[in-house]
């Protein structure tokens, strides 16, 4: 076995020789502890803010592999650092929640667990329906992997284990509680998410924006209630909220380049209590995406001028116009730095070869916390994906077979054992690079 694969002080550096010995070291600690590991994770998942057995199993873990490990940041979040002399402070966070979703997989590891929903307080099942598993079970194999070669690299690595990303409220959470300020700034900051529409194994990095922000709105709209005989007696909020619905959709088509995405989707609406009666209330329920500040403000100030103006134009008075409500929980969209991640795919390429590595634009306006880590001040970071599903499923489906389920299906899986493997040797080929000089 190679003891030294990297010399610090050495003018070349071969990565393909690197990976075959980084391969070999995967393969064998997965066979020996991280496929029990993945398997204890996917059969007990737990809730946002409520990881308590899954943060102090990653903290054990973490520790026993030689890092000064901290719990309980930002609720139930872990930070584990390992000191390696002179060198750049890296950041690698793994999320780690899972969500109130009952498992019907067909797997013989699926999840029956139950847990108490601390927004609801109903008894529900739970399930990694995200991939989170793969995350943290591939963290530690990257902690194991670091902490066994510290010959090979210098600097101080950071491991992050989040709660509560489901929630978008975890990454806020830790740095709320002064997360950099207690252990340091980093250089850089990295992350990846598996994927159920890549390809099992396979790396796919981006320039720009994979993941796009968030807002979530809430829109009351006030009316006058009546009997619905009576309709010339009232003013009814359920017609005025479907015409504010109706007009939403117009932010998009008439006010947005075509060239810059943008999503206003309303999930829900709720009014009335009986066929013959005309409410005096209603509310919808809106997700906002976006990939950049101005588009955001451009469909978050329309919003806003739509349910208002709709709201005049039904007669209403100034006093009961429809209130637009911009939640808190609000998240910016992931912006990865185009020369860090010219500077890691490189280094995925040389050391994973060509086939693995691709640039696939995201086709979702899916969105996450990572950025709250990055941002405010700004980090360089780079976020990337793991494919997760075999290619064979991608050609079951379209020779008109089952289609591969999303994430946060109830039926969602990913094949772990190419899935963890990919995500610890992307993560360490990553680390190598930014850490040896």
């Amino acid at each position: 076995m190679i003891k030294r694969v990297i010399c610090l002080s050495a003018v070349l550096f071969s990565m393909s020789v690197f990976a075959g010995e980084l391969d070999d070291s995967i393969n064998s600690d997965y066979d020996k502890h991280l496929a029990e590991l993945f398997d204890h994770f996917h059969r007990n998942p737990e809730l946002s803010t409520v990881e308590t057995e899954t943060a102090r199993r990653m903290a054990m873990e973490l520790s026993l592999a030689g890092f000064e490990v901290t719990e309980g940041v930002g609720g139930t979040g872990v930070v584990a650092l390992l000191d390696n002399g002179d060198g750049p402070l890296v950041m690698m966070r793994a999320d780690m929640d899972g969500l109130p979703v009952e498992e019907k997989s067909g797997l013989a590891n699926a999840s029956r667990a139950q847990q108490k929903d601390p927004i609801t307080g109903n008894t529900v099942f739970t399930m990694h329906a995200c991939g989170h598993d793969v995350h943290i079970t591939s963290l530690v194999g990257t902690a194991r992997y670091m902490a066994a070669h510290k010959d090979a690299w210098t600097g101080t690595l950071m491991l992050i284990v989040q709660p509560a990303e489901e929630r978008v409220i975890g990454a806020r959470a830790m740095r709320d509680d002064d997360v950099w300020e207690r252990f340091g700034k980093p250089d850089y900051a990295l992350a990846f998410h598996v994927s159920s529409a890549d390809v099992a194994g396979r790396i796919n990095v981006q320039e720009g924006s994979p993941y796009a922000g968030a807002d979530t709105v809430d829109i009351i709209i006030h009316g006058v209630g009546a009997h619905g005989a009576s309709p010339h007696r009232g003013k009814d909020p359920i017609v005025l909220g479907s015409q504010i619905v109706m007009a939403l959709q117009t932010l998009v088509a008439r006010e947005l380049s075509p060239r810059d995405p943008g999503v206003v989707t309303v999930g829900s609406f709720h009014s009335g209590t009986k066929h013959n009666i005309i409410s005096d209330r209603a509310h919808l329920q809106l997700t906002v995406r976006n990939t950049s500040p101005g588009t955001r403000q451009i469909l978050l100030d329309g919003i806003v001028r739509i349910a208002e103006n709709m709201g005049r134009v039904a007669g209403l008075p100034e006093d009961k116009l429809p209130e637009v409500i911009i939640s808190n929980e609000s998240v910016p969209p992931v912006m990865n730095d185009a020369p860090l991640v010219r500077r890691l795919r490189s280094a995925w390429v040389d050391g994973m070869g060509d086939a693995a590595v691709v640039d696939i634009p995201t086709k979702g306006m899916g969105a996450e916390d990572f950025p709250f880590f990055t941002q405010d001040p700004e980090i360089s970071s780079v976020y990337w994906a793991i494919g997760g599903t075999p290619q064979e499923d991608f050609d079951t489906e379209a020779a008109g077979g089952a289609q591969v389920p999303s994430h946060h299906s109830p039926l969602f899986k990913i094949s772990p054992e190419p899935s963890v493997k990919a995500g610890i040797e992307s993560t360490v080929l990553a680390l190598m690079t930014l850490m040896q000089e």
